[in-house]
């Protein structure tokens, strides 16, 4: 898709032009959101529906290390792993992609050959996003270079919070052409909102408009870093946005909540919301993601569960 879709054209000439628009956006509705929010995540699922679920979170996740501990050893162990969640049942289906930190993307992508996972890097100064922008450009560039097929950026809070909508919006756009390989092929990019600190469900619809008109192939909740990550009311009213966002367009956007989500009913009441909302359009790998790292382990149990009819526990899965 182009970088500026031409239907906002005009809106993204100045930062009061923007303003305007983001500032034209229908308020949240806070209570009724969370309500809303609340209400799907006690819808049961089920037996064989239950087991299909299970199957299609694994394939969703974006199986995470962004630690200063990591090494190549532990990030080659990890690859394995999303290639092959369950050593003891090879149904059990892959991952979607390995993240990592833009210096590991060349270990990961090497380890992953021929497995079709793709290879995430997190990148523009990740987690703080605190950096000159020819400096978070080179961090994508480099990235992209190592072989990373995704890029989950960081916008700039400070820029958006004190009402610098353009700089945020140009940030983004920036990026994106930073993704584009020299053949003419892009990374996918997916923007990070850290939507724990953006204040307001006011921000995160603003911020989510921003980050589509912008070029994201995804917007995604958080990083994992802060106290507040991904929530059934914040990932709801991302998801809302995304289907506005089409009907307006035309153009789909992906969504990955991350951060804080660690059980299989966790992942099962973020799929509720998704069918729900957005529709089956939305219910694959290639627009729907979860940014985790323990998650996995989780389903894995269930998934074994459901197959013997017994729990096997931590002790059956592999240590992250």
């Amino acid at each position: 898709m182009p970088t500026t879709l031409p239907a906002f054209a005009d809106v993204t000439t100045s930062d009061s032009a923007l303003r305007r628009f983001l500032h034209g956006l229908p308020g949240v509705d806070a209570v009724g959101l969370e309500a809303r929010a609340a209400a799907l995540g006690t819808r049961s699922i089920k037996t064989t529906a239950k087991a299909f679920a299970i199957d299609l979170a694994i394939s969703m996740i974006d199986l995470t290390t962004l630690e200063g501990a990591d090494t190549p050893g532990k990030v080659r162990a990890l690859c394995a792993k999303g290639a092959n969640p369950d050593p003891t049942d090879r149904t059990a289906p892959r991952t979607a992609a390995i993240c990592v930190y833009p210096d590991m993307a060349g270990i990961a992508h090497e380890a992953l050959a021929g497995t079709g996972i793709k290879v995430a890097s997190v990148a523009t100064a990740f987690p703080a996003g605190r950096a000159a922008l020819p400096v978070k450009l080179a961090d994508t560039r480099d990235a992209v270079a190592a072989g990373a097929d995704e890029i989950d950026m960081v916008i700039d809070r400070g820029a958006f919070l004190a009402g610098r909508y353009l700089d945020t919006f140009e940030l983004i756009k920036a990026v994106k052409e930073a993704c584009v390989r020299p053949d003419g092929t892009a990374a996918r990019l997916k923007v990070i909102f850290e939507t724990g600190e953006l204040s307001t469900y006011d921000n995160i619809r603003r911020a989510s408009w921003i980050g589509m008109m912008a070029g994201a192939d995804f917007i995604k909740t958080s990083t994992g870093k802060v106290g507040v990550n991904a929530t059934p009311a914040n990932t709801l009213l991302m998801l809302e946005a995304v289907r506005d966002f089409r009907a307006q367009t035309g153009v789909q956007i992906g969504v990955k909540p991350a951060g804080g989500i660690r059980t299989t009913k966790d992942a099962l009441k973020f799929l509720v919301l998704v069918n729900e909302t957005v529709g089956e359009d939305w219910l694959d790998n290639h627009w729907f993601r979860f940014g985790a790292s323990s998650l996995l382990n989780d389903l894995l149990m269930q998934r074994q569960k459901l197959s013997t009819g017994r729990y096997s526990g931590p002790d059956y899965v592999t240590v992250d």
